[in-house]
C-alpha cells in the first residue's frame, strides 16, 4: 500500500506541477490581449476562449494534485476533535459514499462526452472564433482517472492510519505559512520562524 500511495502522489503531484504552467500561459494571454485592445485598439477574437480553455485545464487537471496535498476545503470543526482512528474510518466510509461515485462518473461519462467531441470535432459554439474545444474536452475524463488513482492512495492512507494509528506522510510540495507557524509553536520556535 505504502508503493501505490507513494506512486500515487509522485503522480498526482507532477500533473499537478506541469498544468500549474498553464497559469504562466493565461497570463501572457491576458497581457497579449489588453496590450492588443488598449494599445493598438485591435482585440482579438480567439483570446476570451484560450482564456476558459486555460482555466479549464487548470480546474480539471489540479484536482487530484490538490487532493494528494489535502488542500480541499472541508469543514473539521468537530471532525480535528477526533483520533486519528476515528478520523481515518469516517474518510474511509466517505470516501465510498461521495467521492468514488462522482469521480467514476466523471471518467466513464466524461470519455463518452469527449469521445463523441472528438469524434465530431466540436467547436465552440458561443465564440466568434470558433475555436476547437474536443481537446479540452478530453481532459474531463484524465480528470476522473487522476482523481481515482489518487482516491485508492486516500483509502490506503485511512487503513494504514485505522491499523496504526497514525496517519501516513505526505509529499510536501508547498507548505502554508500557517501551518509552518504551528508546528513552529508544538515544538517551541516560534521565534525562529519570525
Amino acid at each position: 500500500m505504502k508503493h501505490y500511495i507513494k506512486f500515487a502522489d509522485a503522480l498526482s503531484t507532477s500533473m499537478g506541477k506541469a498544468f500549474s504552467w498553464c497559469i504562466v500561459i493565461l497570463m501572457g494571454g491576458t497581457v497579449y490581449e489588453v496590450i492588443m485592445a488598449y494599445v493598438f485598439n485591435a482585440p482579438t477574437l480567439w483570446n476570451f476562449d484560450f482564456s476558459m480553455q486555460m482555466y479549464g485545464a487548470i480546474l480539471m487537471m489540479s484536482g487530484a494534485y490538490t487532493l494528494a496535498q489535502e488542500a480541499h476545503v472541508r469543514g473539521d470543526v468537530i471532525y480535528r476533535l477526533f483520533t486519528n482512528r476515528v478520523q481515518a474510518s469516517i474518510d474511509f466510509v466517505l470516501y465510498f459514499i461521495f467521492f468514488f461515485p462522482g469521480v467514476i462518473a466523471l471518467a466513464f461519462y466524461g470519455y463518452e462526452y469527449a469521445a463523441l467531441a472528438w469524434k465530431i470535432k466540436e467547436t465552440s459554439w458561443s465564440s466568434p472564433a470558433q475555436i476547437q474545444i474536443y481537446m479540452v474536452k478530453a481532459m474531463i475524463p484524465c480528470a476522473g482517472v487522476l482523481l481515482t488513482i489518487q482516491g485508492l492512495s486516500e483509502l490506503f492512507r485511512c487503513i494504514i492510519c485505522i491499523r496504526t494509528g497514525q496517519w501516513p506522510a505526505r509529499m510536501v510540495v508547498a507548505e502554508e505559512t500557517e501551518k509552518i507557524l504551528m508546528k513552529a509553536a508544538e515544538e517551541g520556535n516560534v521565534k525562529d520562524v519570525v
